[in-house]
């Protein structure tokens, strides 16, 4: 969502960070591959683009805007969700990933119940059309 108004080096530290919260439960769900080349696909990137481990020091220097923060947030979100469950290692991830982002804990809330709901629509939806 959003992801194509990123900037290149955004782009390619989204991809990171993606992984980061991938593995962070030590389990690589097909539905989070997905929900990575998705986001590959949304962000122009080459699907056999590698995703890395990124740290996390200087990260909001790179994004270095609310909106890009809260884009990057609210994906990172949503993929915590794709393999069914928001492990803890996934939350404590995100939640350090939102202070670097300067975001309150108020605000971590909205986007993870805004993104659960959103959830809950495409599930809703996917029912309503057999897919």
């Amino acid at each position: 969502m959003w992801l194509a108004s990123l900037k290149p080096d955004q782009r390619q530290a989204l991809i990171g960070l993606a992984h980061d919260v991938v593995v962070s439960d030590g389990l690589l769900d097909p539905n989070e591959e997905g929900m990575l080349d998705e986001f590959k696909r949304e962000m122009e990137l080459n699907l056999a683009t590698e995703s890395e481990y990124l740290e996390l020091d200087g990260i909001e220097g790179i994004f270095d805007t609310r909106k890009s923060r809260l884009i990057a947030l609210l994906n990172l979100l949503r993929l915590s969700y794709a393999d069914g469950a928001f492990e803890i290692e996934e939350e404590c991830l995100l939640k350090e990933i939102s202070r670097a982002f300067d975001i309150t804990d108020d605000d971590f809330m909205l986007l993870d119940n805004w993104v659960r709901r959103l959830i809950a629509l495409e599930d809703e939806a996917r029912g309503l059309v057999g897919a």
